[in-house]
């Protein structure tokens, strides 16, 4: 079964998302990208993530920044998520 790994600080969005992956994927969740970035590092690697572009202290473009810079992660798929309504 592949693995997705959703970010974002946001609980309620962590919730809905892993609700809807979890019958068909191995869910993993990150509320920070300082967490992502470990996780990222740990089995089950994940096969695509799911990236909050708005968080505090680490924003989505720089945890994806430093998933492209490490050659161990740089070819996961990554699909910028955004609660953003304008």
């Amino acid at each position: 079964m592949q693995t997705v790994l959703i970010v974002d600080d946001a609980p309620e969005n962590l919730t809905v998302l892993s609700e809807l992956l979890q019958p068909f994927y191995v869910v993993r969740v990150a509320v920070s990208g300082a967490k992502a970035l470990r996780i990222v590092a740990t089995e089950p690697y994940p096969d695509i993530i799911l990236l909050d572009v708005m968080m505090p202290e680490m924003d989505g473009y720089q945890v994806f920044a430093q998933l492209r810079q490490d050659p161990q992660t740089q070819a996961i798929p990554v699909i910028f998520v955004t609660a953003i309504d304008s």
